[in-house]
């Protein structure tokens, strides 16, 4: 079965992740999750990360974007990135 424009993009985002021996999963969401969380949740070096993934030149939505900020407010560190910004994934899995 092949493999979403976007899927892809969560694929390389792994990546990167597995590379720096991040812990993550990707939330349930639906009747029993909620609803504009992040599309991959992360822990690296103890820091909260939250990623939302998108393809092409797609955008979050904005309930996506106000639970990106919600995890900004928190302390944690939360970004959207697609095939053109995996550095960003980088740079925060290197951010002191």
């Amino acid at each position: 079965m092949a493999l979403t424009p976007e899927a892809k993009v969560k694929a390389q985002v792994k990546k990167i992740l597995d590379a720096h021996k991040a812990y993550y999963f990707s939330p349930a969401t639906g009747g029993y999750g909620r609803s504009g969380v992040p599309d991959i949740v992360c822990c690296h070096n103890g820091r909260f990360i939250g990623i939302e993934v998108k393809a092409d030149s797609n955008t979050p939505t904005a309930l996506q974007l106000r639970e990106l900020q919600r995890i900004n407010d928190a302390g944690g560190k939360a970004l959207w990135v697609n095939a053109e910004t995996l550095d960003k994934v980088r740079l925060a899995l290197t951010e002191s």
